[in-house]
């Protein structure tokens, strides 16, 4: 049974957003929990926005970890100095409780028009035009009550179009790859470089049936396109023939109409030439997971490359920039 270190942190609303990034930098995964009551009907609940919010990652309990610890109380300390951010706290889990701890703070809620998010273990009314999203995002990022994920899926609302061809970089539980074949996309290819989001976003594609259009692969992009790096044979829209070796690479993907890549500002400037090889001429990229003092930065890395500008929304700290596949090509990222 794998063991795990879950750390957490007691902060002001203010600073959850600052603790939440240091927490993904240096942890697996990040858990706000807000104080929430139960609605009578387990369909929803009321939460207090004044109140301290609890931060959470976790860690596998390896021979890192104490590096890692370290690193995260650290960074604690520093931001106590600036806002009212409390000290970190540890316990260890089994792996089973690092999966479900979380789960009573998750509740159906709506992202946009359409779609709504249902956690798997939930119940809720479906009105005739909800898209709905089924999900359990188990041990991966993305159950959609972040910022991140929330623009995201509006911006894909918004953006898509039938029938086009996405790729969803960065899957974490398969959240967007699923918001977008409900959407109307024709193809969707998840990537992400985390076994267990891989899993995670394969059972998520299952449980909400959308197998024959969503394609899910462990890998990333290489400046002249995708980079894969063998998914399971016979996973969630993978079929055993095509699973190939280290660095088998996928041509036959690209170009994609639309990208959604909801990582970070330093993954998204490196990535940017990739993304430009997987996106076809005049397709457009969501890019989010960028706080706002790192939002100039991501614009400017894509200008650079040939890329124009859409639109930028930002909700609290947290940015996501639209940016349009230009047919020129500029200077290196930085």
């Amino acid at each position: 049974m794998t063991a795990w270190l879950e750390l957490s942190a007691v902060a002001e609303p203010e600073a959850a957003d600052a603790v939440a990034e240091v927490f993904g930098r240096w942890g697996r995964g990040v858990a706000v929990e807000q104080p929430v009551r139960d609605a009578p009907d387990g369909d929803g609940g009321w939460v207090d926005p004044r109140r301290n919010v609890v931060v959470k990652t976790y860690l596998p309990h390896d021979a890192d970890a104490e590096r890692r610890r370290r690193l995260l109380e650290e960074a604690v300390w520093h931001l106590g100095r600036l806002r009212h951010v409390e000290s970190l706290q540890t316990r260890a889990l089994a792996e089973e409780d690092w999966a479900h701890a979380w789960k009573r703070f998750f509740f159906p809620h709506r992202v946009g028009r359409r779609l709504v998010i249902v956690p798997s273990w939930r119940r809720r009314a479906r009105a005739p035009a909800d898209l709905v999203i089924r999900l359990d995002p188990g041990m991966a990022f993305g159950t959609g009550l972040h910022p991140t994920t929330r623009m995201c899926l509006a911006l894909l609302e918004e953006h898509l179009r039938p029938d086009e061809r996405v790729l969803d970089f960065g899957c974490g539980s398969g959240i967007l790859s699923i918001g977008a074949a409900r959407l109307g996309a024709a193809r969707i290819l998840a990537l992400d470089v985390d076994a267990i989001a891989v899993r995670v976003a394969q059972e998520n594609v299952r449980r909400n049936r959308v197998i024959r259009r969503v394609r899910v692969r462990q890998g990333t992009v290489g400046t002249d396109g995708l980079v894969e790096d063998g998914p399971t044979p016979g996973s969630a829209g993978v079929p055993p023939a095509s699973v190939g070796g280290r660095d088998a690479r996928a041509p036959s993907e690209a170009p994609f109409d639309l990208v959604a890549a909801n990582i970070s500002a330093l993954v998204l400037k490196r990535a940017r030439d990739g993304l430009a090889a997987a996106l076809r001429p005049g397709g457009v990229a969501l890019l989010s997971g960028v706080l706002e003092t790192g939002a100039a930065g991501v614009r400017e890395t894509y200008e650079a490359g040939g890329w124009e500008h859409v639109e930028t929304r930002a909700e609290g700290e947290w940015v996501a920039i639209v940016m349009g596949r230009g047919s020129g090509r500029g200077g290196d990222p930085p």
